[in-house]
């Protein structure tokens, strides 16, 4: 009686093994009740499949519900699996091919059941990457590769030739890699110049796939691309372009088989929140190389805009550091004091856009600095020419008020501007003795819209670092504030291309294709001859800068510019007929007219109550402080991707130089992972 019972409870389960040795996939039938947990069904196949190895790394796949069966003490019943589940038994760590920012293929084996915020994790471990939560994996989207495949059809080949082969990763055991070898006390010192670890720690890396050589790879910019490669590559040429650049994100609290992703297929490993805590030239060289290569390739092919005068500056940088990168004399002798003047530039280089919170906002409440100074002002009207007055203004807190002269100071002002949550651009034209701030300042209706003008640098970089602080919500007895008003004016020093200099080339006697370090369509405009002198000339304000110097300041001057931080969507607001552009932000949300570019609303993550989805009809609904409240639904992207966004952005705000490089992921999840 108890063995037809028993009989009648079980029944057959057909799992595919996927076996390493063998060319194809077999079926194994096992005889299962459900009561058997997961791992005794893993259990009974490796008995049935009885070849001696390691199974440690192998988990089930169920392909119709696409998902891992990881919770091993799980029983079938609970976990819904019948006779007509389809399970697959399969390495949980596969090949993956990881386009770097660098352009260079890693090719590695990473982790597909472990969530991507994770894998992400082990991948930048493996590259010697610190701050994974910055980066992510993207899809590449088709239009990148489009005009390559009409020009040649063999393009797959170059890339394959180009890969830097990891295969042995210290994530292919299975088991996490030990804490010890990233822990604080044995955090690897490099070489500042050309990144590789001094030699005495090398031993610490004896689980890693990166020899000194790989490393070096990594933290080397890479030689500059043809003209004609670089006009081959995809440059996105409006809004709606650049929105469909960000649709690849991948969903960082699933894993990277449930999201689709194939065995040795090629994903994006790219920075994703551009808000670039605790960068340090002693630890950080593939990172901030990497970070250099994917500011020169977003300057490059147009993803974000800047000024020709701009251009000429990141064409310059560029040439300066493609040079020394050359040069083994650099990477030869690297002075001790050399070091230390990079470490000391950096409490002003520092890219850490409101990283932390304790480290910065030490005021002394009983004396906020004021600014009081003679300045133009120009509110645009349709039809009238730009037209400045002159006004006396005082900057207090984060306000600028303006009177009509310095004598009615003491009464009412002619406007009081609040420059909290404002956007500010600047309006700058070196050459041209142009100094200007543009002001958009939210109000309930859209935008503000005030141009200041100043008479000279020194005014410029003092009134633009408090406007800057201001829109933060940080006044001037803000620590930050000397350090960004030094930042602007060595930007400006940069772009004044009449500086005297010892140094006189030719272009004739200068190494280098100009039309590789500026985009084509600047490349367009001017002869060969005409943009190598302009390069050359502005090169001699940053000649005398050591490589990781330069890739430093690249990365300021990249963060100088108004698009800076902001990835766009496609959206289409609740209640609206036309479509526009959200542009994210490390601090904020920006609603762009999709035809002009114009914004025309700014809403702040300060002033946010709560944001949730309605996974039904994928609509995301943001609730405000002073009852304001917006919903939208994604069109270039799931809306997920972009609830993911604001949450990341959110999560990234909470982290602290007093707290060690460990992650609360479950705050993570809880703020990136919407409710589904």
């Amino acid at each position: 009686m108890f063995s037809s019972d028993f009989a009648a409870a079980s029944w057959e389960l057909v799992v595919r093994v996927d076996h390493p040795t063998a060319e194809e996939r077999r079926d194994v039938t096992l005889r299962v009740s459900g009561d058997l947990h997961v791992g005794g069904v893993m259990l009974k196949l490796v008995e049935e499949i009885n070849v001696a190895q390691d199974w440690s790394d192998f988990a089930l796949w169920w392909e119709q519900k696409q998902c891992w069966l990881l919770k091993t003490h799980w029983t079938l019943d609970k976990c819904g699996v019948q006779a007509d589940a389809r399970l697959l038994f399969t390495p949980q760590h596969k090949m993956l091919r990881l386009r770097l920012p660098n352009q260079k293929t890693v090719r590695l084996r990473v982790s597909f059941s472990a969530v991507v915020f994770r894998a992400v994790g082990d991948i930048c471990r493996a590259l010697n990457i610190r701050r994974s939560e910055e980066l992510s994996l993207l899809k590449p989207p088709d239009d990148c590769f489009k005009k390559k495949k009409k020009k040649d059809k063999n393009n797959k080949e170059p890339v394959i030739e180009d890969i830097l082969n990891l295969e042995s990763s210290p994530t292919s055991s299975g088991s996490p890699v030990s804490a010890g070898l990233y822990s604080k006390t044995m955090t690897p010192t490099y070489d500042p110049v050309n990144g590789t670890p001094v030699s005495s720690t090398m031993t610490w890396f004896s689980d890693s796939p990166l020899t000194g050589q790989s490393c070096s790879v990594l933290a080397s910019s890479q030689p500059p691309q043809s003209p004609e490669a670089l006009a081959d590559m995809f440059q996105p040429r409006s809004l709606v372009d650049k929105a469909k650049l960000n649709a690849g994100w991948l969903d960082s609290s699933r894993s990277l088989m449930e999201q689709g992703i194939r065995e040795d297929e090629q994903l994006l490993l790219r920075f994703k929140y551009y808000c670039f805590f605790d960068l340090n030239p002693k630890y950080d060289a593939v990172r901030i190389n990497q970070l250099y290569e994917q500011a020169r390739w977003a300057v490059l092919l147009e993803e974000i805009d800047c000024t020709e005068e701009e251009m000429l500056i990141f064409a310059a940088l560029q040439y300066h550091i493609s040079k020394l990168s050359l040069s083994t004399e650099t990477q030869d002798c690297t002075k001790e004091s050399e070091v230390d003047e990079v470490e000391a530039a950096l409490s002003n280089l520092e890219v850490t856009l409101e990283g932390g919170k304790a480290d910065s906002t030490l005021e002394d409440i009983t004396d906020i600095p004021t600014l009081s100074d003679n300045l133009k002002l120009f509110r645009p009207k349709k039809l009238l020419l730009k037209a400045f007055k002159p006004y006396w203004f005082v900057f207090k807190d984060t306000s600028i008020a303006y009177f009509k002269n310095k004598e009615l100071e003491q009464g009412e002002p002619v406007e009081k501007l609040n420059l909290k949550g404002c956007e500010i651009v600047p309006d700058v034209n070196v050459a041209g003795r142009k100094f200007g701030i543009k002001l958009l300042i939210p109000v309930a209706d859209g935008m503000n819209e005030v141009y200041l003008r100043c008479d000279n640098e020194n005014q410029y970089a003092r009134w633009m670092a408090a406007c800057v602080l201001a829109s933060k919500g940080k006044t001037m007895a803000d620590s930050s504030y000397q350090p960004e008003v030094l930042n602007i004016l060595s930007f400006l020093r940069m772009k004044n291309r009449n500086s005297s200099s010892d140094v006189a080339s030719s272009p004739e006697s200068m190494d280098m294709n100009p039309e590789c370090f500026v985009s084509p369509r600047c490349a367009k405009k001017h002869k060969s001859k005409q943009l190598a002198a302009r390069i050359l000339e502005a090169h001699q304000n940053v000649a005398q800068m050591s490589l990781i110097e330069a890739k430093l300041r690249f990365i300021q001057a990249w963060q100088s510019l108004p698009e800076f931080g902001l990835t766009y969507y496609l959206v289409r607001f609740k209640g609206f007929k036309k479509d526009d552009i959200l542009g994210v932000s490390y601090n904020r949300l920006i609603r762009i007219d999709a035809v002009t570019g114009i914004p025309s609303t700014t809403w702040r993550f300060t002033n946010m109550k709560q944001w949730n989805v309605n996974w039904e009809i994928r609509q995301v609904a943001i609730e405000f402080d002073q009852n304001v409240s917006i919903a939208f639904t994604c069109l270039s992207a799931d809306c997920k991707v972009v609830h993911e966004y604001i949450g990341g952005y959110i999560f990234l705000s909470t982290r602290s130089k007093d707290q060690n490089e460990t992650l609360d992921e479950d705050l993570f999840h809880k703020l990136t992972g919407g409710q589904d």
